[in-house]
């Protein structure tokens, strides 16, 4: 197994952070940090590069984690050049330990597998990680950056420049949405044995299981990555890639508000998109997806019904009594109202207010047979339907 553990520092990373080069870090941080974020938004056709959406595509923006998808990019190519393989260990400096969240973790002179700090970049975009590949294929995180800017510039991405391997805040990281949905497009058709790690949902490292923070691949169709990206100074970035009825385009958000309103307009620009390369195949999917959802609704329907049946097992003068005689009936019947919620129902009866103790959300034959089973307990129980309408009871 082949082992990088040798680190080659040069300018201006030759000793341990200095009160100099600490006091410029934190001045980049607080100018980036007020900024103003740009929205920008881009979509393009990957087959033919056809632009589909450009809103301010060519405005500089810190692209945040974005950047780990040319960190990854960089990579791919050792790997790809032999220089390096999916089982080199990388060892992991004490600066690399000194990296802000999102992190790892990592212990400084451990080390990492290339393939795990690929998952770490695409899953938990960790930032060690991120400093731990750019002092093994670089020296140093500085003179990786340069390389990163340079593989860029002769991409296409002439409007980018790279500061750092993980997008942490520095005021020369810049690049446009133009710009990173051409790296999208490059790291799908350059490294298709690699590009499959973007459709990671989750990773396990050292006992602990990490989730994609891109939660849009999971909605919505066809969509098996690319990277997301966030930094106060920035806003909630993305790039998705997404492959539906034959085609497949490159999205790129900019400066979302939250991550939410970042992924409702990278999914509606994508639907866009995809319109008007083939509407017809958008219509037939449109109407597909609506008698899907009108079938969901249905069944949510369907199953709202069947379990709208529930069990009363006493009325008292507290909630604390009501509640608390709630849980033991489900203790008592737990094979008929496992699962099952309870709920405290205030009633006016006469100048005193009582409470009901109920469990809820059960079907029907539940309900009587979990009355049964409390009957025999010599615990009183009615079962009523979830509008409150008495259907039976128990008598103790």
């Amino acid at each position: 197994m082949k082992m990088i553990d040798k680190i080659n520092f040069s300018s201006p990373f030759k000793r341990p952070m200095g009160i100099a080069l600490f006091a410029a870090l934190v001045f980049g941080i607080l100018v980036s940090s007020h900024s103003h974020a740009k929205y920008a938004s881009f979509v393009m056709d990957a087959d033919t590069g056809h632009v589909l959406h450009s809103v301010n595509a060519d405005t500089r923006n810190y692209p945040a984690s974005l950047t780990k998808m040319m960190t990854l990019f960089m990579l791919f190519e050792a790997i790809e050049q032999k220089k390096i393989t999916l089982n080199t260990k990388m060892r992991v400096s004490r600066r690399a330990t000194w990296q802000p969240p999102s992190r790892l973790g990592l212990k400084a002179g451990s080390h990492i597998r290339a393939e795990d700090a690929i998952y770490a970049l695409v899953t938990k975009s960790a930032n060690d990680v991120a400093t731990v590949v750019a002092e093994a294929l670089g020296g140093t995180e500085w003179e990786f950056a340069k390389a990163m800017t340079k593989r860029a510039h002769a991409i296409g991405m002439t409007k980018t420049n790279f500061r750092n391997a993980s997008g942490l805040p520095n005021r020369g990281q810049l690049s446009t949405a133009r710009d990173m949905a051409k790296l999208g497009n490059e790291l799908w058709k350059r490294f298709p044995q690699y590009y499959k790690y973007f459709k990671t949902q989750k990773w396990s490292y050292k006992g602990r299981t990490y989730g994609n923070h891109n939660k849009l691949m999971k909605k919505y169709d066809g969509m098996d990555g690319i990277k997301t990206g966030y930094i106060r100074a920035a806003g909630f970035n993305l790039v998705s890639s997404v492959n539906r009825g034959g085609h497949r385009l490159i999205g790129v958000v900019f400066g979302g508000k939250t991550a939410n309103q970042r992924n409702a307009i990278m999914a509606r620009i994508l639907d866009r998109g995809f319109t008007k390369i083939d509407p017809k195949m958008m219509a037939a999917y449109n109407k597909k997806k609506k008698a899907a959802q009108k079938k969901r609704a249905v069944e949510i329907a369907a199953k709202r019904r069947s379990t709208a049946w529930g069990v009363q097992v006493g009325a008292f003068n507290t909630v604390k009594k009501a509640r608390t005689q709630a849980i033991a009936a489900i203790k008592r019947a737990p094979s008929y109202l496992s699962g099952a919620q309870t709920k405290v129902v205030p009633l006016k009866n006469g100048s005193k207010k009582v409470y009901r103790a109920r469990v809820v959300g059960v079907e029907k034959r539940e309900a009587y047979r979990a009355c049964k089973a409390l009957k025999k307990m010599r615990q009183p129980c009615m079962v009523f339907r979830s509008k409150g309408t008495q259907v039976a009871m128990n008598k103790r």
